[in-house]
Order: structure tokens, then sequence, then C-alpha cells
């Protein structure tokens, strides 16, 4: 039997499996690479499985997922939160209220980044994180659609 190690003896995070076109799993496998070992103040943890296009930091954890759907309540004219030439969707009902978690995505590019933020970290961690994850954004995804 043998042993693992986990940072801090946390059990490693789960991130879904997605199906992703050849084209849309490389350049998410490029952004993973490149995700950063720190964001908004919180370490990398482990994820699980380990082909999961994703990355995690901090306990609670923020997580962020490449490669996922339009999310639902996306629209055309819905408004988006520009950080370092980002746009970053935020669903309406999660902006006001800063009890909730906030699950934000990357809407006008593809393949979509989504990142995950408790409650816990807003509203500095939130605005880290759009911050320190743009870099990786506008270098591997391709912008199709500004969104402001």
């Amino acid at each position: 039997m043998g042993l693992v190690l986990v940072a801090c003896g946390k059990e490693p995070v789960s991130i879904p499996t997605l199906r992703l076109t050849p084209t849309d799993q490389a350049v998410c496998q490029r952004v993973v690479n490149a995700l950063p070992h720190d964001l908004a103040g919180q370490s990398r943890r482990k994820t699980q499985p380990a082909e999961a296009l994703g990355a995690a930091w901090g306990d609670p954890a923020i997580i962020a997922q490449c490669g996922v759907p339009v999310p639902a309540d996306f629209s055309k004219t819905a408004g988006c939160t520009e950080a370092d030439g980002v746009g970053w969707f935020v669903p309406e009902a999660q902006v006001d209220d800063d009890s909730e978690d906030v699950v934000m995505s990357t809407a006008g590019y593809r393949p979509i980044l989504q990142v995950t933020v408790p409650a816990t970290y807003r509203p500095n961690g939130l605005a880290a994180a759009m911050v320190e994850l743009a870099p990786m954004v506008k270098q591997y995804t391709k912008l199709v659609k500004p969104c402001h």
C-alpha cells in the first residue's frame, strides 16, 4: 500500500470531466497548464480526476474549469464585469448578494473558462481572480464576442 501526500491534508477537489472537441481539449490543456500556483491569495490544491481540465485553490475551494457550455442565463444583452481587458459574466442574482457563491464565466471567449468563487472570498477574492486569470484567457482562448 502506497502513501499519498495531499497538500495540507485536504482531500483532492473533484472537477467534472467534460467531452470537448480535440481543438478545445488542446486549448483547455494549455490554459490549465498556465494557471497560477496561487489565486486570490489561496494556494493551489490537488484535483481529481487527473484528466479534468481545471484547478482549485484554497479551502473552501475556488474552482476553475475550462470548456464549460455557455451559462444558461447568459444572453446577448447580459452585462459583464471587465477586468484587465476580459469580460466576465456573473449572473445578476449573484452580483448583488455578497452571501452568494459566484460562478463567473468568460462567456465571450471560446472555450469558456468558468470560475466558482465561494462567498467567503467576496468581494476582494472575486476581483483578484478575474484580474489574475485574465492573462491566461487572453493568451490561450479566442475572443468571439466582447462581453461588456
